[in-house]
């Protein structure tokens, strides 16, 4: 079994922390399936918001998923100027059998114009 990395990405509407579980959620759910994954696989989360949002921890949307045994930390992106706002990322740590090019990297919505090169 391989430590694999996977990239994902959202952007919110708004910043509102309900709003932020149920996207950061759906980012989480559809990194999750499109991998053929399980929290039994997942080693490690970082989550990375822009500066704009302050409404709660984008890593709260995983613990109430059930996520709970996996480590997570959240993290502040830079402060860019023309950065695409309200931004949440992910670097999710796996164990996998799959090579590194059969990773499905996710970027939901308008995120995917981030990376045009990986986005699924």
């Amino acid at each position: 079994m391989a430590v694999r990395a996977v990239r994902g990405a959202v952007q919110l509407e708004r910043d509102e922390a309900g709003h932020m579980d149920e996207q950061v959620g759906a980012l989480l759910t559809a990194l999750l399936e499109r991998n053929g994954l399980t929290a039994d696989d997942l080693i490690s989360i970082w989550f990375t918001a822009t500066p704009d949002l302050h409404s709660d921890f984008p890593a709260a949307a995983a613990r109430k998923l059930g996520i709970v045994d996996v480590p997570l930390i959240c993290a502040q992106e830079l402060d860019i100027e023309g950065a695409m706002p309200r931004v949440v990322r992910v670097l999710a740590h796996i164990e996998s059998d799959k090579p590194r090019a059969d990773i499905a990297h996710v970027y939901l919505g308008a995120a995917a114009a981030l990376r045009k090169d990986i986005a699924q």
